[in-house]
């Protein structure tokens, strides 16, 4: 009888050990869930949108200096340029402000490369770490299911 009674209290003791195991998990998982969530929502979420915003930026720079830069080609030499310094208006030669609009065009464009780059670089990130997030649900709800 008494061996019944040891192998049943070793039995009680390994199930109370899982159970104590399952409810460590369940506060782990949780944990990491709201990190991540914490993660997601309050740091790349903000970044995302924040360079979204100078893409946009760039993006209509970049029209606006391509629509100047076809203006000026239209442009002969007898023509007058006149660039806004402030509140006064300066009289520019032609072929310097085709170069300056030109370099302008080259910079705004590089400056748009890397924000893409950036962008698609977060992007990975983030489905990256929405992934995890599912997982870490999914592991959580199971883990509760089993409780």
């Amino acid at each position: 009888m008494e061996k019944n009674s040891a192998t049943l209290v070793k039995k009680l003791q390994s199930e109370l050990e899982a159970y104590q195991n399952l409810q460590k998990c369940k506060n782990f998982c949780g944990l990491f869930y709201k990190i991540y969530f914490i993660i997601v929502v309050f740091l790349l979420k903000p970044a995302f949108g924040k360079l979204m915003k100078q893409r946009t930026i760039l993006e209509g720079q970049l029209n606006e200096n391509k629509i100047v830069f076809e203006e000026l080609k239209l442009l002969g030499p007898e023509n007058k340029v006149y660039k806004l310094y402030g509140p006064v208006l300066v009289k520019q030669d032609l072929e310097e402000s085709r170069q300056n609009v030109g370099k302008r065009i080259e910079y705004i464009s590089k400056e748009l490369k890397r924000s893409n780059e950036t962008l698609e670089g977060l992007e990975k990130d983030m489905v990256k770490h929405r992934e995890a997030v599912q997982k870490l649900q999914q592991q959580y709800q199971v883990a509760a299911a089993m409780k």
